[in-house]
């Protein structure tokens, strides 16, 4: 038994039959009856309360007191003793939560970077989710896409070269 979600009022969906995905009907179980009933609004609610409660663990730890070794321990750089694609990405989003862009940006540029973007794709799901307001997205193509991840590869090789200007980078 297939069931059907009415559209929101201002059409920013079609009605869609519950469990069909590419044309294809999967098994309804009790688990997607389950999910099928709950509000709309719990979804972007878990992810906001998981972001809170990392922001107050990264808060309250204080990450740039430590290092490699210490809690949350980098594995790549406890191992090989290279800064990982990630690395850094804890200590600038606590110098971002204190107000400090320029050390941030020492700590890990791309993820500096990225956070406008990540905010505003959250506040345009919420918008979407719970308001029914379309917010406009820009589109990502595969070029541009590939085009970051070689950015970040690139990024990552020279943050661990040891001479200048790359020591800039190394954190």
């Amino acid at each position: 038994m297939a069931v059907e979600y009415p559209a929101p009022p201002d059409g920013y969906g079609a009605p869609v039959a519950a469990g069909a995905y590419g044309g294809h009907a999967y098994p309804q179980g009790r688990l997607d009856r389950f999910l099928a009933r709950l509000p709309k609004w719990l979804g972007p609610a878990a992810v906001a309360g998981g972001c809170l409660a990392t922001a107050g663990y990264v808060l309250a730890l204080n990450p740039t007191d430590g290092g490699a070794s210490d809690v949350p321990a980098c594995l790549v750089r406890l191992t090989t003793g290279f800064d990982c694609p990630g690395c850094g990405g804890t200590r600038a989003a606590w110098f971002l939560a204190h107000g400090d862009l320029a050390a941030a940006a020492q700590h890990h540029l791309l993820f500096v970077f990225m956070v406008p973007f990540i905010a505003y794709a959250y506040v345009a799901w919420v918008a979407g989710v719970v308001f029914h307001r379309r917010l406009p997205m820009p589109r990502l193509s595969m070029p541009l896409v590939w085009g970051f991840l070689g950015a970040w590869a690139v990024f990552t090789v020279l943050r661990n070269l040891p001479f200048a200007p790359f020591t800039l980078f190394y954190v």
